[in-house]
C-alpha cells in the first residue's frame, strides 16, 4: 500500500505546485508516467534500535559496528555466526558472509539498509523483519545504483528485496520467502519501484504476495523461480522490460502486464495458475508486446486480454507459444483488434477462445497454428490444412455472455444444449476466429 499512497502523494504535490505539463509537451507525456515532474517521496527507512527489537537478539553482536569499522572500498568477511540487525550501509563496501553469516532483525523495522552506489552484498541470510505495511518493514532496502545482490536467503520477513528509485543494480541468485500468512497480507518478494535498467537474475521467490515492478523501465527479469505466491510478475505502467527464461507455478497469476508497453515475454514457463481468477498471462489496457515460445499450461485461464492492445496501431504478437491444457486458452473482454497469432500450439484446452459482450476475434491475424481439434486433411502432404480452422460458438455463447454461467459451462445441460446447436442450430453460429492455413501436425518443441 505505500507505494500507491506515495504515487498519489506525489501527484498531489504535483499539481499544488503547478508544474503540470499538458499533454503532449514532453516530460510526463507518456504512459509510464515515469518521467512526470515530481518531487521525492520516497521516505528514510525508519531503522528501529536494537533495544526495541526482540530480546532474542540483544546478545548478540551488531552487524552495524563491523560495518563502520570498515574503510569504504575495502571488502568485508565476517566470521561465521548469528549478528543483530539493524543495519544500515552507506558507502561502497564489499559484504561477503561465505553462506555462514545471519543476521537477525529481530522482528521490529527493517532488517538491512543498503543506501549507497556500488556496493556488492553477497552470501548473508536475513531473516526477523517487523510486519508493518506502513512502514514497508523488509529484509533488504535497496536505495542506490550500480549495486550486487547476490546469493541471499531472505526469510520470515514481510517485504524480501525492496529497490525504490534505484537503477543499474544487479539482484541474482537470492532466496525468498516471505513471513507465513495470509496470501493478500504477505509483503512482495520482489519490488521495483521507479527503478531502471535492473538485472534481476537467477532468484527463487516462493510463498510470498507479489513480485512487482511499478513504474519501472528497462529491466530484465532473467530465469527466475517463482511458486506459490499471488502475482508471479505484476508490471504497472513499466515499459520495455523484458520477461525471459523464467519458470512460475502455482501462482494466481503468472505475469501480468497492467498499462505497458514494449514488454517482451519469452521462453517462460507459466503453469498452474488457478482458482476463480487464475490465468498464465494477463493484459489490462497493455499494448506493443511480444509473448514468444512459451509454455502457457495447466491454468484456468492461459491468456486474459482486457482492453488490450490499448494504444492505437500497436500490436500484440503471440509466437510461437504452446497454450495447453486451461479451461479456456485465450479470454478477450472485448472485441479489440491487433493481435497477431503465428505459430501456436492450442492443445488440450476445454475452450481454444472466448470473447464476452458478443464480440468476436476475426479483425485479428490467425495464421499458422496448431489446433488439436482442427477436422480437416492434408492430401498433399505440405503441414498445412487444406481448408481454414472456423472457430464457431455455438451455445458457448451461453457462459460466455453471462460471466455467472461460466460455472455450469461444463456442466452435463450446457453440453446437451452445445451437442443440439451443433447436430441442429436452432440459431446461427458466431465465427470467433478463422486461421486460414492451420497447422496439421503438432510442431515439435524443445523441452525447457
Amino acid at each position: 500500500m505505500g507505494g500507491y499512497w506515495q504515487f498519489f502523494a506525489a501527484a498531489w504535490l504535483v499539481v499544488w505546485s503547478g508544474t503540470i505539463l499538458a499533454a503532449g509537451e514532453g516530460a510526463g507525456s507518456t504512459p509510464d508516467l515515469s518521467t512526470a515532474p515530481r518531487v521525492n517521496v520516497d521516505a528514510p527507512t525508519r531503522l528501529v534500535p536494537l533495544r526495541e527489537r526482540d530480546k532474542r537478539i540483544h546478545g548478540l553482536a551488531p552487524f552495524q559496528a563491523l560495518v563502520d569499522a570498515a574503510p569504504a572500498g575495502s571488502t568485508l568477511r565476517p566470521k561465521p555466526g548469528n549478528y543483530a540487525g539493524p543495519v544500515h550501509l552507506t558507502k561502497p563496501l564489499i559484504i561477503d558472509g561465505g553462506g555462514k553469516v545471519t543476521i537477525d532483525g529481530g522482528d521490529k523495522g527493517t532488517v538491512f539498509v543498503l543506501e549507497t552506489n556500488g556496493a556488492t552484498l553477497r552470501g548473508v541470510h536475513l531473516t526477523g523483519s517487523g510486519s508493518s505495511h506502513d512502514g514497508d518493514d523488509a529484509c533488504l532496502n535497496v536505495r542506490g545504483h550500480n549495486n550486487t545482490i547476490d546469493g541471499l536467503v531472505i526469510d520470515n520477513c514481510l517485504f524480501g528485496i525492496d529497490l525504490k528509485l534505484s537503477n543499474n543494480n544487479i539482484v541474482r541468485g537470492n532466496r525468498v520467502r516471505s513471513k507465513v500468512a495470509e496470501l493478500g497480507v504477505r509483503g512482495d518478494g520482489l519490488r521495483l519501484w521507479y527503478s531502471m535498467n535492473n538485472r534481476i537474475e537467477a532468484n527463487t521467490v516462493v510463498d510470498s504476495r507479489d513480485m512487482v515492478a511499478w513504474y519501472s523501465n528497462g529491466n530484465l527479469f532473467l530465469n527466475n523461480y517463482g511458486a506459490r505466491s499471488r502475482y508471479s510478475i505484476h508490471f504497472m505502467f513499466a515499459n520495455d522490460n523484458a520477461v525471459e527464461g523464467n519458470r512460475f507455478y502455482d501462482n494466481s497469476v503468472g505475469v501480468y502486464l497492467m498499462y505497458t508497453e514494449n514488454i517482451t515475454v519469452r521462453n517462460n514457463v507459466i503453469s498452474h495458475s488457478n482458482g476463480p481468477t487464475g490465468m498464465g498471462l494477463g493484459f489490462k489496457e497493455a499494448s506493443a508486446a511480444l509473448i514468444e515460445n512459451n509454455e502457457i499450461i495447466y491454468n484456468a485461464l492461459g491468456l486474459s486480454a482486457d482492453l488490450s492492445p490499448f494504444q492505437p496501431d500497436t500490436k500484440i504478437i503471440l509466437k510461437n507459444n504452446r497454450i495447453a491444457y486451461s479451461g479456456i486458452a485465450i479470454s478477450f473482454n472485448s472485441g479489440l483488434e491487433g493481435y497477431e497469432a503465428t505459430g501456436n500450439i492450442f492443445e488440450g484446452n476445454i475452450t481454444n477462445l472466448a470473447v464476452a459482450a458478443g464480440g468476436n476475434a476475426r479483425h485479428n491475424l490467425w495464421n499458422g497454428n496448431y489446433w488439436d481439434d482442427y477436422q480437416g486433411f492434408d492430401r498433399n502432404n505440405d503441414g498445412i490444412g487444406d481448408t481454414a480452422y472456423d472457430l464457431y460458438a455455438y451455445a458457448d455463447r451461453i457462459w460466455m455472455e453471462i460471466p455467472a454461467a461460466r460455472f455450469f459451462k461444463n456442466a452435463p445441460m450446457m453440453e446437451t444444449l452445445d451437442f443440439l446447436e451443433r447436430l441442429a442450430p436452432f440459431s446461427s453460429p458466431d465465427l470467433l476466429l478463422r486461421d486460414e492455413k492451420p497447422l496439421f501436425n503438432r510442431p515439435t518443441r524443445a523441452k525447457k
